[in-house]
């Protein structure tokens, strides 16, 4: 026979089991949001900085109000030249991605350190409006002195390619036309 206290033991695993299956089959949204910033150098010298927020529903059911608050950009540092910082939308289904951009025109030279922008949404279930917050970026190096790109010029191609290409051909090809010593070797071999 079972000894009581094993008994106990097994009824309160089994309903730990119970609870925690039933609470992971629940619906809820999960929403994950990754943040993007590129720097663009303009050839007036101004320096423009992308950013791109893409958030993601990884959850079972839809979110609603979902809001999106990215306004932790300094305007002492940063102009709004297109887009809002900030934005809302009705819903995001589950396996649902919504994405918003913006761009700033940077000011002000040296390093920005930017922060994780900020996702509310509602769950019908709950009256509380639910936070997430996207994945940082990585610090802004703001007009810092760069040395210019080399771009691979397509003009000098056009204007060399064809020499290029017979020479290409000839180093190529030309030896292979030749016998080799080894092989003249071995022809007066088979001859004596």
């Amino acid at each position: 026979m079972a000894n009581p206290i094993s008994k106990s033991l097994i009824l309160i695993l089994l309903a730990l089991f119970l609870v925690s299956s039933s609470l992971a089959s629940t619906d809820v949204p999960f929403i994950v949001a990754n943040k993007k910033a590129t720097l663009n150098r303009l050839k007036s010298g101004s320096e423009r900085v992308s950013v791109s927020i893409d958030i993601y529903n990884q959850g079972t059911s839809t979110a609603y109000d979902v809001s999106l608050v990215d306004e932790r950009w300094p305007q002492d540092i940063f102009d709004v030249i297109s887009g809002n910082t900030s934005q809302s939308w009705e819903r995001l289904d589950a396996g649902g991605i919504l994405s918003h951009s913006f761009e700033l025109e940077g000011k002000v030279k040296g390093m920005f350190y930017g922060s994780p922008a900020v996702i509310t949404f509602r769950i019908p279930t709950k009256s509380a409006l639910q936070e997430a917050y996207s994945t940082p970026i990585l610090p802004l190096d703001v007009l810092a002195e760069r040395p210019p790109e080399k771009k691979f010029e397509w003009r000098l191609l056009a204007k060399y390619g064809s020499l290029i290409s017979v020479i290409s051909i000839v180093v190529l090809f030309v030896p292979g036309c030749y016998p080799s010593k080894s092989s003249a070797a071995k022809a007066s071999k088979k001859k004596r």
